[in-house]
């Protein structure tokens, strides 16, 4: 048989998966998909608005890193980068776990009843160390329930988790009626006065800063480096194989997800107990959902996990900043925010996959005809 009888018509296009792509060139992709984000964000900007765009963009700079706003910003990115670490572990098992907002404030309401029912009775000392244990166990609880159904009965752990998310709301708007009479939907520093975590070097948020990059790195080289680590990996990889070389799964599953919740519960009592010193339902403000892409922008690595929450964080408050200076709709910043993620996250098909144009491919007869 001829080789056009084999292929009559060959693609003009076709993908094939990259194998040995550098990471420079890793980088110079990631850098021109940042640098066309900026130049649409810009050309949108004049359209759609008529103001210099070099001037928004000063504005986004401004809106993270102005006076006084510096160490706002890299305390949240601690929070969300937290939060994503706890996701992590899950994620690369293949279990996916969408609870994190819900694990994050049942450590945030542990907290606060810590705070709420023994302030001013037990010395502040004991009461972080309470506080510290109740918000570490609730967290525990809250990610070991989803994980037992799944080992023992293979249920859905996407549903299951995010389900338990709004059963946690629900738990604190329950709190917030009982502690505060007076019905308002939070209960703030003055009936949560006592159990603050205290500020390094008098400086606030500082702890709760060095926290984070303590379990960023544990958590790095327990991924990378231990026995439980790579039995995470293999339970990721396949279940069947897990199983062939002797990794009890439904012990990984029960473990990993006790893990993630432990952290989830650390997160919410840095909220609670480091800076906000109140609790309402939307402490958590969508960051166990924002830490999901967190986690995958940064191949599951806790390390560049830090620049992910970093730009995250750094769009988010740039955007609220451009929204309250020129007067834009709230809109308007979620535009510009999405247009750089989805550059950002598109350039990733470019670097997994590479794509082919064979021009000289043998055309069907109907396109000879044309």
């Amino acid at each position: 048989m001829s080789k056009t009888q084999k292929h009559p018509r060959e693609p003009l296009i076709h993908i094939t998966k990259r194998t040995n792509l550098s990471v420079k060139s890793g980088i110079i992709v990631r850098a021109v998909a940042v640098l066309a984000a900026l130049v649409v964000c810009a050309i949108v900007t004049k359209v759609l608005t008529g103001d210099n765009p070099f001037s928004i963009f000063a504005t986004v700079f401004h809106g993270a890193f102005g006076k006084g706003r510096a160490l706002v910003t890299v305390h949240d990115v601690a929070i969300l980068l937290c939060i994503s670490l706890a996701v992590t572990p899950a994620f690369k098992m293949r279990f996916w776990n969408i609870g994190a907002e819900g694990q994050v404030l049942m450590g945030c309401l542990a907290t606060a009843v810590c705070m709420f029912t023994l302030g001013g009775k037990i010395s502040d000392a004991l009461l972080v160390l309470i506080m510290v244990i109740c918000a570490v166990l609730t967290g525990v609880v809250w990610g070991v329930i989803p994980a037992l159904f799944k080992a023992y009965w293979n249920t859905n752990e996407t549903l299951f988790t995010l389900m338990m998310n709004y059963v946690a709301i629900q738990l604190i708007e329950f709190f917030l009626k009982v502690a505060d009479k007076s019905g308002s939907n939070v209960v703030g520093p003055d009936l949560l006065s006592h159990g603050w975590l205290p500020d390094l070097f008098g400086v606030k948020y500082i702890l709760n800063i060095a926290v984070v990059a303590l379990i960023t790195l544990a958590i790095y080289i327990y991924l990378r480096y231990s026995k439980h680590g790579y039995e995470i990996s293999v339970v990721g990889e396949s279940e069947n194989t897990a199983r062939y070389i002797g990794v009890n799964v439904k012990k990984v599953i029960i473990r990993t997800m006790a893990l993630s919740g432990a952290i989830c519960g650390i997160a919410g009592l840095l909220l609670v107990g480091g800076s906000s010193h109140s609790i309402d339902a939307n402490l958590a403000d969508g960051r166990g959902f924002t830490a999901i892409m967190v986690s995958w922008l940064a191949k599951f690595n806790p390390l560049y996990m830090i620049l992910t929450s970093f730009m995250l964080v750094f769009l988010a408050r740039g955007a609220d900043e451009v929204t309250s200076k020129f007067g834009l709709n709230s809109d308007f910043a979620d535009i510009l925010t999405g247009i750089i993620l989805f550059f950002i996250i598109g350039c990733e098909f470019f670097i997994q996959y590479q794509i082919h144009f064979n021009f000289h491919r043998e055309k069907s007869p109907k396109e000879k005809e044309r």
